[in-house]
């Protein structure tokens, strides 16, 4: 990949770190998902969580940065390890292209070159990787008591999005194209009974992940500017984990805390004659609420999304079949789906 179209030299994602004011909640979920708890870092109360290649922090510091962080936007996805080639080439690349560093050790609680992101969230950058080992074994510990849980199969983060404020879309997309090279890869417009939206995707340069950024459009308490008010500020409103079973996944899930969206019944009534190659059971499909979308014919993805979860934090669950999509076919009945839930919590 050429210099001009990846100038930071990004790989991928390293990690995704979380501050809450409830760690024991948030422990409790990241269980349910299937991540068994490892290590610590050297030093300080930050816990490594871990499935195949999906690596989450829940930093349970008292003081500094992520401790602030929760304090101003209640359980939030603090910072994120982003891979790069050379972690201090993107550091300097990043800041002559535009972006904030965060330079004083005061704002950071790891040691690696960071500059700040989406609503003054960190992004470290992160070069030891693959090949040249791996900052979990280099600068972590294990834990006395580790808990190592089954994994429910879900491989890597797929994509994490952004919610803005009306008119800063174009500012954040623009910081992602012209920091890092991210390009755009669809623009949606989306009306529900009484709320609106804009969503703009955008894939990074290394082709590993997604960023969708969305924008309410309308002053009716949508579920952008809901998530806004809450959080208090811009920020991740939700991951994607990547499953190549999302109905096995699901199975393992039954009997957890992790509650997922309820999509109208008559959804099944048409999506198989759309979307007829789906191999999996049509009827646990349908049990679990999964949605179903396809961008041509022959392939596909499935994916559901949990309720909030940590503040207005939740989590999508996908699997792809050939299908780049973000599930278009689906934005109509999954935005219905949350406004009969902001109904029924009196929102709108």
């Amino acid at each position: 990949m050429s210099e001009v179209n990846n100038p930071l030299g990004l790989v991928g994602i390293e990690f995704t770190e979380y501050a809450t004011p409830d760690a024991d909640y948030m422990d409790k979920i990241f269980t349910d998902f299937g991540f068994s708890k490892l290590k610590k870092f050297k030093g300080k109360d930050i816990v490594h969580y871990n499935q195949n290649e999906i690596h989450f922090l829940l930093n349970n510091e008292r003081g500094g940065f992520s401790a602030e962080f929760a304090k101003s936007h209640g359980p939030a996805i603090c910072s994120m390890g982003w891979r790069v080639e050379d972690a201090q080439k993107a550091f300097d690349i990043a800041v002559e292209r535009g972006a904030k560093p965060a330079t004083d050790s005061a704002n950071k609680d790891l040691p690696y070159p960071a500059i700040y992101g989406i609503g003054d969230s960190l992004i470290y950058f992160i070069d030891v990787f693959g090949d040249k080992g791996s900052i979990f074994e280099n600068d972590f510990e294990d834990l006395e008591e580790q808990n190592i849980v089954e994994d429910k199969g879900f491989i890597r983060i797929d994509h994490l999005t952004n919610n803005v404020y009306k008119g800063t879309m174009e500012t954040w997309a623009n910081f992602y194209k012209g920091v890092f090279g991210f390009e755009e890869v669809r623009y949606f417009d989306i009306k529900g009974q009484k709320t609106a939206l804009l969503s703009y995707a955008l894939k990074s340069p290394c082709g590993t992940f997604s960023i969708p950024i969305n924008e309410g459009k309308d002053d009716n308490n949508n579920q952008i500017d809901e998530y806004l008010d809450e959080y208090n500020g811009p920020g991740v409103q939700h991951l994607a984990f990547l499953t190549n079973d999302l109905v096995g996944s699901l199975d393992k899930l039954d009997k957890t805390n992790i509650a997922t969206l309820d999509i109208v019944d008559h959804y099944y009534d048409t999506i198989f004659d759309r979307v007829p190659w789906v191999a999996e059971d049509k009827q646990k499909i349908k049990d679990h609420q999964i949605l179903v979308d396809s961008q041509s014919e022959n392939c596909y993805l499935l994916q559901i999304f949990t309720k909030n979860l940590f503040g207005p934090i939740f989590i999508e669950m996908i699997q792809r079949v050939d299908d780049g999509g973000f599930g278009e076919g689906n934005f109509q009945a999954l935005f219905e789906s949350i406004e009969r839930d902001q109904e029924r919590r009196g929102v709108i």
